[in-house]
Order: C-alpha cells, then sequence, then structure tokens
C-alpha cells in the first residue's frame, strides 16, 4: 500500500519548500492538484491528475490508489482548503506551508489570535454583514467575482466606515503587493485574482443591545405600531431557541424588527423573511441597513415563495393573512428535527386556529398571554399604559426537545 501526503505550496511554488516535501514529491509516482500548483513543478515524471470540480469523484479514484501519492494545495489545506474534505474521507497525511491569513497579519505586523474569519469565496456575500459587525479584526478570502472592490461597496452599503483594510496580493509570490485602504478606496481599486482582505477597526463599531427599542425602527407613517413590540420581540425570540448557526423564516415580517434581531443572534446561520406589503418591504429594506443585518428578503404572500427558502431550524409567523392551515402545512413538512415554530396571535379566533392546527399535525403546543403595559409620566406622576395583549403561541413536534 503506498502513501498519500498532502502539502501546502506557498505563491512562490517550490523555492520556500522544505527538501523533505519535495523528495516526497520526487519520489512519488502520482502528483495531484489544481492547473496553478501542477504547474509549478513542470519537471515532475510520474503521473499527474488536475483537480477540477468533482472531489467525490477524486476521493473514489484515490481510494483504490496503491501507489505513493502527494496532492498539492495552495498554503494551509486544512483552512479552508480541500485538506478538511480529503482528511476525512482518505488516510492521507497534511504538511502545511505558511497560509495566506498568516502572511496577511505578519505584513501588516498584527496579530492574528483575536481575529475572525470569514470565507466570500465560491460563496455568496449573503449574511457576511452580521458576521463582521463589531468585530475588531477580520480575515476575508475573496476570489474573482467578490473581490476586494465588491466586498468594499457591499460593506458600504451598510454603512460599516469604521473599518480600514489591508490588501495583500500573490502574498509570498514574486508580483507580492500590499496596500492600505479605507473602504471607499478599496471600491474603486483593482486588484490582483489572488488576495485577501483584512479588516481592521479604527473606530467603534454601533452597538445594539438585544431587545431594540422600538422607535429605534424605521416604520409606517402615520400609523405606527406596526411592529412586534420590544416586549413581544424578546418572548418571541427566547421561544424560538435560536444558536448562532439556525435557519430562520420570519413570516409577515413587516419592519424587520424579528428577523433583524433573529439575524444578529444566528449570525452564522441565515434568515429568510416575506412580506406581502410593498410599503413594508422598502422600509424592512431601511431598517436592515441601519442595523447592518443582511437577509433573503422576497414580496410574496406566504406560502407562496417558501420554496425558494432553505429548511428551517425557526420559524415566526407574525401574520397569516388568513391562509393558517396552507402555511403551517408548509412550515410543519419543511421544519427541521427539534426546530419551533413561534406564532403570535392578537385575537382568540387566530388563538384557537392556530392551536387546532398545530395539534392536528402532531405539534405540542405552549401559550404565552403577553399583557405588558409601559410607564408614561403624568404631570409629576406615573401612570401605565397598556400594549395590546399577545397570545404567543410556541410549537415543538411531539417527542422532540
Amino acid at each position: 500500500m503506498g502513501t498519500m501526503k498532502l502539502i501546502g505550496v506557498g505563491a512562490d511554488g517550490q523555492a520556500s519548500l522544505p527538501e523533505l516535501y519535495r523528495r516526497w514529491i520526487d519520489e512519488s509516482e502520482l502528483l495531484v492538484g489544481g492547473e496553478r500548483q501542477l504547474a509549478m513543478f513542470p519537471e515532475y515524471k510520474g503521473e499527474t491528475i488536475i483537480i477540477r470540480r468533482g472531489l467525490a469523484e477524486l476521493v473514489e479514484r484515490l481510494r483504490h490508489e496503491t501507489r505513493n501519492t502527494v496532492v498539492l494545495a495552495s498554503g494551509d489545506p486544512l483552512f479552508y482548503g480541500i485538506g478538511s474534505y480529503l482528511a476525512g474521507k482518505l488516510p492521507i497525511d497534511v504538511y502545511p506551508a505558511v497560509s495566506s491569513v498568516q502572511w496577511a497579519f505578519a505584513k501588516m505586523g498584527e496579530s492574528w489570535q483575536d481575529a475572525a474569519f470569514v470565507s466570500a469565496h465560491g460563496r455568496p456575500l449573503t449574511g457576511l454583514v452580521q458576521r463582521i459587525d463589531g468585530r475588531r479584526k477580520v480575515a476575508i478570502l475573496t476570489d474573482e467575482t467578490n473581490s476586494p472592490a465588491v466586498i468594499a461597496r457591499y460593506l458600504l452599503e451598510y454603512g460599516m466606515t469604521e473599518y480600514e483594510a489591508f490588501v495583500g496580493e500573490e502574498l509570498g509570490g514574486p508580483n507580492e503587493r500590499c496596500r492600505l485602504f479605507s473602504l471607499e478606496e478599496m471600491a474603486e481599486a483593482e486588484f490582483l485574482p489572488l488576495n485577501i482582505v483584512i479588516l481592521r477597526q479604527t473606530a467603534p463599531s454601533p452597538v445594539w443591545p438585544f431587545g431594540i427599542e422600538d422607535d429605534e425602527f424605521f416604520q409606517r407613517k402615520p400609523d405606527k405600531g406596526l411592529i412586534t413590540k420590544k416586549e413581544i420581540r424578546v418572548l418571541s425570540l427566547s421561544a424560538l431557541r435560536l444558536r448562532p448557526d439556525s435557519v430562520v423564516w420570519d413570516i409577515g415580517t413587516c419592519t424587520g424588527s424579528v428577523a433583524i434581531e433573529a439575524a444578529k443572534i444566528a449570525r452564522d446561520g441565515a434568515v429568510f423573511a416575506i412580506e406581502k406589503n410593498e410599503q413594508d418591504i422598502e422600509l424592512c429594506r431601511q431598517n436592515l441597513r441601519k442595523f447592518r443585518v443582511d437577509i433573503t428578503l422576497v414580496h410574496g404572500r406566504a406560502p407562496d415563495r417558501l420554496d425558494e427558502f432553505a429548511d428551517p431550524d425557526a420559524i415566526f409567523i407574525g401574520g397569516t393573512s388568513g391562509a393558517m392551515a396552507p402555511l403551517l402545512d408548509v412550515c410543519c413538512r419543511r421544519l427541521k428535527r427539534n426546530g419551533r415554530i413561534v406564532i403570535n396571535a392578537a385575537t382568540i379566533e387566530t388563538l384557537a386556529e392556530a392551536s387546532r392546527e398545530l395539534g392536528e399535525r402532531g405539534f405540542h403546543v405552549d401559550i404565552t398571554l403577553a399583557q405588558v403595559s409601559r410607564s408614561k409620566p403624568i404631570l409629576n406622576l406615573t401612570r401605565f399604559e397598556a400594549l395590546n395583549p399577545v397570545y404567543i403561541i410556541a410549537a415543538k413536534r411531539e417527542g422532540e426537545k
């Protein structure tokens, strides 16, 4: 049985490879890698395989390989690389090179144990802003589509001007270039294809603690009040039992208050929201920009368009527009194991219908009647003004946690 090694290679190719690694490559009978990595070893005498897409096919081929094999990858193969995929499926030893992230922080003279790491390589930017917001240092892996300029324009949409950006291009290679930008400058600049962005705070980010005040949200005028009130919102979000990586649906999002706070909790997950009123959609977009939250927001009447959303861990229903049964058919079918559905009901009719329909679909229901009053000054005295009572219906499947 031959050996199998995964070796990280820097942008300078063979130049910085340890002699031992070079010998392993020379002595191997099969060399696997992307076109760029294989081009660094033009004198190689054995068979080569170019990695294109289809990693599953590559694994099947290597699973039965008896020759001494080396797989080449860039930098540290276990840092957003193919290493974790291959190491989980093959008996392969990993030998990393210095990663682009290490190079970038070294060029900046900046420590990086306290940095956050996100990847915009080969994936959409959706949700990136809440993953970054408030972090002191952030390393962003880019690609040709999500270039530093595209990322800068995206972050400026959310007013993230408290960051400066370091861009390292072809780090460790002959065309290496390092530059420091404001986001406005980075939005207009051009870059070599291989690059990494490091964001660094130059001023504190705005902070909105859990339970954002109602009047912080853009709302309809003059008929303010079409918002899930802070106290009800906090109780409803608690009932959703969100995790940092939860996938959340907000049905009837209106101003987006629940979706925004959910996205700040589930910043590594995803939030999908639907709203039937076009005016509220625009208000929701304004609130998303203000509170630095990027979700998938669609204009429609649920259950229409819910097939565009990923399967949820949690569903919040702020309004049903009279379509309770067909809506719950979709929600209950799509909800993941140990998921939660939370419904806000302002009438006893909606309460009764929701409880019955959920029960018929095998869900256990807990109901909280939230009757909240807020203090109001009257001369030098204090009185209390009641908010509309709301039933908070929390449902989970029978037998699940």
